[in-house]
C-alpha cells in the first residue's frame, strides 16, 4: 500500500470530500493506494463494503477493508449490486484509519482494464448526492417527495456532523457528554440500527428524499426519509402533548396550519446518546418546531426549524432550506443490517 499526502492527492485526484458521519477514526488529510483482488463485495446498509486483498509493505498479505456509502446513495451515482465481483482486480484510493487498522473510507475505485466506477461525492459530507432535477414540476400542495437544492446549502467539513459542529452552541453539561464520547465504539447507536431523530430528516435532504403524506380524513400528517427507515406521524386534530410524561424515540409531533405554512411542534423525545453524531445527548429538554411553506407556485419548499435543548444547548439552532419538488425520486426502504452497521467499530 502506498501513502500519499493530501495536498498531492487532491491535485491528483481534483478533489477530497472530506469526513462523513461515519468518518470518525478517519484520517481525512490523507490517501493510501491499495491495489489488489476484491475477496468480498457486502452491498447492505448503511454501508457498502468492498474487502481487498493486498500485501503491506512488509510483503505480507492483508485484508483491507473499505467502507463506502448506502447502498442506495451509491445506487444514485451508478453502482449496482454488480459493480463489483470476487476475484475483480481493483485499485482503490482511500483515506485511512487513524489507529492503523487496514481499514479506509473510499474516494476512488478503478477496476483491471481502466473501468473506474463512480464516486461523485459531495464534498462537504463525503457521500453521493441526490441528482438536481432537470426540469421543473408543481406541486398543488405540501404532499409529494422533496429534496434539497444543493447548490444553496453552505457545506461543512463532516457534513451533517459538522453542520452541528458550526452551529451548535453546548452547555457544561453538553461539552462533558461530548468529551467522553467514543464514536468508535458501542456507545454509537449507529453501530445498533438506531438513526437519529429529527430534525435529521431534513438535514439529510441532500442525500435522501423526503415524503410527505397528508391523510385528511384521520387529520395526521406523514413524514419518510430513506436514512434508517425514519417515519413520523403528526397529529392534526388539536390534541396537546401527553401529560402522562411517554417519550418516544421520535419524539411526539403535534401540528396546526397558520394560513398555509404548516407548524409542526415535537417534544417528548426519548433520550438518544449522539442524535446529531457529534457525541451529544438529547432527552427529555429536546424542543423542534418546524414551519413548511410551498414557495415558487409549487415548485419548492421552503423549510425552517428552531431546535433548543436547555440540558445541553445554551442557545437555539435554527436553520433554514429550499427543498426542490420531485415527483420522480424513488423511495425504497434502508432495511440497516445490523452485522453491516456494527462493522466500523474495531475488534
Amino acid at each position: 500500500m502506498k501513502q500519499f499526502s493530501a495536498f498531492l492527492a487532491a491535485v491528483a485526484l481534483c478533489s477530497l470530500a472530506s469526513a462523513h458521519h461515519a468518518e470518525v477514526g478517519i484520517d481525512t488529510n490523507t490517501l493510501v493506494e491499495v491495489e489488489g483482488t476484491v475477496r468480498e463485495f457486502s452491498w447492505r446498509n448503511p454501508h457498502v463494503y468492498i474487502v481487498v486483498e493486498t500485501f503491506n509493505e512488509s510483503g505480507e498479505r492483508v485484508e483491507f477493508t473499505v467502507q463506502t456509502s448506502s447502498t442506495l446513495t451509491m445506487t444514485r451515482v451508478g453502482w449496482t449490486s454488480d459493480s463489483l465481483s470476487v476475484g475483480d482486480r481493483v485499485n482503490v484510493f482511500a483515506s485511512p484509519a487513524q489507529d492503523g487498522r487496514s481499514y479506509g473510507i473510499l474516494r476512488t475505485i478503478e477496476k483491471e482494464g481502466g473501468v473506474v466506477l463512480p464516486t461523485s461525492f459531495d464534498q462537504g459530507s463525503g457521500e453521493p448526492l441526490l441528482a438536481q432535477p432537470e426540469s421543473t414540476a408543481h406541486a398543488s400542495s405540501l404532499a409529494g417527495r422533496w429534496r434539497a437544492d444543493t447548490s444553496k446549502l453552505a457545506t461543512y467539513p463532516g457534513g451533517f456532523d459538522g453542520f452541528f459542529h458550526a452551529q451548535m452552541r453546548l452547555t457544561e453539561r453538553g461539552r462533558l457528554a461530548q468529551a467522553d464520547y467514543n464514536p468508535l465504539s458501542f456507545d454509537n447507536p449507529a453501530s445498533r440500527c438506531i438513526g437519529p431523530p429529527a430534525p435529521a430528516l431534513i438535514i439529510y435532504t441532500n442525500l435522501y428524499p423526503l415524503e410527505i403524506q397528508i391523510n385528511d380524513e384521520e387529520e395526521t400528517v406523514l413524514f419518510r426519509t430513506e436514512y434508517f427507515d425514519e417515519l413520523r406521524t403528526v397529529y392534526m386534530d388539536g390534541r396537546d402533548h401527553p401529560e402522562d410524561g411517554t417519550r418516544f424515540p421520535g419524539g411526539h409531533s403535534i401540528g396546526w396550519w397558520e394560513g398555509d405554512v404548516l407548524v409542526v411542534d415535537s417534544r417528548l423525545f426519548a433520550d438518544h446518546r449522539s442524535p446529531y453524531q457529534i457525541g451529544v445527548p438529547s432527552g427529555a429538554e429536546k424542543h423542534l418546531v418546524e414551519r413548511y411553506r410551498l414557495i415558487e407556485d409549487g415548485a419548492r419548499i421552503l423549510v425552517e426549524f428552531t431546535l433548543e435543548d436547555a440540558d445541553y444547548m445554551t442557545e437555539p439552532l435554527t436553520h433554514m432550506r429550499e427543498l426542490i419538488y420531485s415527483p420522480d425520486v424513488e423511495m425504497v426502504g434502508f432495511n440497516c443490517d445490523q452485522e453491516s452497521t456494527e462493522r466500523f467499530v474495531p475488534g
